[in-house]
């Protein structure tokens, strides 16, 4: 960048269970970031508070002219007002962050679906870089996606073009937070690996092979979480390899949809279950091979995502770095 000065923004990543954010400059590097848990059950004004917080503290550590402020919210996203329509894993509905974040920072501020920020920033930064097609698919406590397609991000005619983790996988199967059966995120995500754990253990109590479930979380089912089932799993725990096999599972049969339909040249696979059980990546392109159609694996790579757990940061920053951009500002 030399000649030009760097521009700055505020990526903020807000999800069910943490915040992440951070000062990016438009090169994708992070000069400070920060993570909290999120306070879900105090409400929305409540975690407004915490990112306003959190912002506020950033700023007073490092003097850069901030441009503006991207939020990536786990959620479906008004794209005129930024207003949250529906977030399950944050339990709001119709929250207009957007607005109320601009006017108390009185600076451009964009919210945008979660996944998709980290669509942008794994496309301009990361395992993405160079290529026109790709779909980014991030498992956490939720399951997103971001579509990029002849090299432009896609949002779809309501702006919900993303909800890989909706697609059905299995209409018989158990109810997702949506209200629908048998989604991808019932199998894979991290709630719904979770629960899972919680349906198989609860009629048995510590019969059948669960105490090592039930001693990792402290013998209490609601600690159970998606990382102490990997946990269980690396200690070679039948239960738990059997909860993962079927997650294992359930994520290639949503993937060879994916592919049967999009076509893409690179699947980007990211979040914080990949990163736990990062051989989950060759063990789906495996089994994608297998079973997608030929000619829609012939130019296809399946990667891990390269940003980690930085890419939801980076990316909601770009949002702000594309909105000079198209607004006719040099960065």
């Amino acid at each position: 960048m030399s000649g030009q000065a760097l521009q700055y923004a505020i990526g903020v990543d807000l999800g069910g269970t943490k915040i992440e954010l951070g000062i990016v400059d438009q090169t994708g590097n992070i000069l400070l970031h920060q993570r909290l848990d999120t306070h879900v059950k105090e409400g929305s004004a409540a975690v407004e508070a915490q990112i306003l917080e959190s912002i506020r503290y950033l700023q007073q550590q490092i003097d850069v002219p901030i441009r503006g402020v991207g939020i990536g919210v786990a959620g479906q996203i008004d794209p005129e007002t930024g207003e949250v329509l529906f977030a399950p894993n944050l339990k709001w509905q119709n929250v207009p962050l957007q607005a109320r974040m601009a006017i108390a920072l009185d600076l451009p501020v964009r919210v945008v679906n979660d996944v998709r920020a980290i669509t942008w920033g794994e496309w301009l930064y990361g395992a993405g870089q160079g290529c026109k097609d790709l779909i980014c698919i991030f498992i956490g406590t939720g399951i997103g996606g971001g579509v990029v397609s002849g090299g432009r991000l896609l949002t779809g005619s309501s702006n919900t073009l993303g909800e890989i983790g909706h697609m059905t996988v299995d209409f018989h199967g158990p109810r997702c937070t949506c209200g629908n059966h048998g989604c991808l995120e019932v199998y894979a995500a991290g709630w719904g690996i979770a629960a899972r754990a919680r349906d198989v253990i609860e009629p048995n109590g510590k019969k059948n092979g669960n105490r090592l479930l039930l001693e990792l979380a402290g013998q209490q089912m609601e600690n159970m979480t998606a990382k102490i089932v990997v946990q269980a799993y690396r200690q070679g725990d039948p239960l738990a390899q059997q909860i993962l096999e079927q997650a294992k599972n359930a994520l290639i049969s949503g993937v060879v949809s994916i592919i049967n339909g999009f076509n893409p040249q690179r699947i980007i696979l990211g979040g914080g279950f990949i990163d736990g059980m990062p051989e989950l990546v060759e063990e789906v392109n495996q089994g994608v091979r297998a079973l997608a159609l030929k000619a829609a694996t012939q130019k296809l790579e399946i990667v891990k995502a390269k940003l980690a757990k930085e890419a939801g940061i980076v990316g909601a920053a770009a949002v702000i770095f594309n909105l000079l951009s198209e607004q006719g500002e040099k960065i």
